[in-house]
């Protein structure tokens, strides 16, 4: 038996309901979710369709989350990087080298080169010919191109111009060179006395002074006397001259002395006397310049309460024989003098 055939009726009410439905739907899409939530109406699509991008029922909207991008850890304290230096700008390489060449050397221009001397010599753009150079025992130098080159003697200006002579003859066009001492050994003082390493001391440099020649020589000991003496040897035909420095002012930086080539520097013992009798600390001590009977008496602590400042005498070689020899209390004191101090009466 064959069904009945669909009415008009129903067909009709079902194509109400597909039209409402995708009515919903379009308006579920275009309507945001809180607008939604005031009609009455969920961001779900009804008959079963649903927004993609409409959460779950149930589930809160999360906020949006920034977008995490990768970071650097800070840099360690003491760690950071210094920029590069920038290169200087406005200079060749050549004009650079030319205002290093052009300059005249650092050592005085009296200064006579000599052996075992070291020499700096620098030409610009030639690193053969660039380099530290000693002086042998015979005053010459080896050098490239030219070979044995005679430098004792001359001033450092004067071995610059016969080097750029000797280089230009064949060599070089135009060679920059500069001469320079780096080491200076062929200069020497002689220490002697009381100090630590006594002996030859080879300079420095051009000039050094005394104080630094005691420093080489490890300081004067405990014996040395305050006062030393310098010899400067003669030149040019003039006589040595003998200087005297007190050693106190020396090491205060109230004096000094700039030595020369074979100077002789002598440290004496110091010169010593005794104070015997009625003081309160007898015994030997160390004999300043200039030091008088009263000083005297004070180093060695003063008179006792029955010692007198009168009737002092001291035992004193004179002529080569021991001679005993009334003293005042601004007399002066000599070394190896045996001062006695007598007790007084009353």
């Amino acid at each position: 038996m064959l069904g009945r055939p669909p009415s008009c009726a129903s067909q009709g009410q079902g194509e109400l309901r597909r039209d409402l439905a995708e009515a919903l739907a379009e308006a579920g899409r275009a309507l945001p979710a809180g607008r939604l939530a005031r009609l009455g109406a969920t961001p779900e699509v009804h008959h079963g369709l649903r927004d993609p991008q409409a959460p779950a029922t149930g589930q809160k909207p999360s906020a949006p989350q920034a977008p995490v991008t990768a970071q650097k850890p800070p840099p360690a304290p003491g760690n950071a990087r210094k920029p590069a230096p920038q290169p200087a700008t406005g200079q060749s390489r050549g004009a650079a080298g030319q205002t290093a060449a052009g300059t005249q050397p650092t050592v005085p221009p009296s200064y006579r080169i000599g052996p075992q001397d070291t020499l700096l010599i620098t030409v610009v753009d030639e690193a053969e010919l660039t380099g530290k150079f000693s002086v042998d025992a015979d005053g010459m130098v080896s050098y490239p191109y030219l070979n044995r080159v005679r430098a004792a003697g001359m001033t450092a200006t004067e071995l610059q111009n016969y080097l750029v002579t000797q280089l230009k003859a064949g060599y070089l066009r135009n060679p920059q060179v500069r001469v320079d001492v780096d080491t200076f050994r062929s200069q020497s003082v002689m220490i002697v006395g009381e100090v630590r390493q006594a002996g030859r001391i080879p300079m420095t440099g051009p000039t050094m002074t005394l104080l630094e020649a005691l420093v080489l020589a490890g300081s004067p000991t405990a014996k040395a006397s305050n006062e030393i003496i310098v010899r400067h040897r003669g030149v040019d035909g003039k006589d040595p001259e003998e200087i005297r420095v007190n050693r106190r002012d020396l090491e205060l930086g109230k004096s000094d002395v700039v030595l020369r080539d074979g100077d002789l520097i002598n440290v004496p013992t110091a010169a010593s006397f005794f104070v015997d009798g009625m003081v309160r600390n007898p015994g030997t001590y160390t004999l300043e310049p200039g030091t008088t009977v009263q000083q005297a008496i004070a180093l060695a602590g003063g008179l006792t309460d029955r010692g007198s400042n009168r009737g002092i005498t001291a035992t004193r070689l004179v002529n080569g024989k021991t001679t005993e020899v009334p003293l005042r209390l601004d007399d002066k004191v000599q070394a190896n003098d045996v001062i006695r101090i007598r007790q007084r009466f009353f």
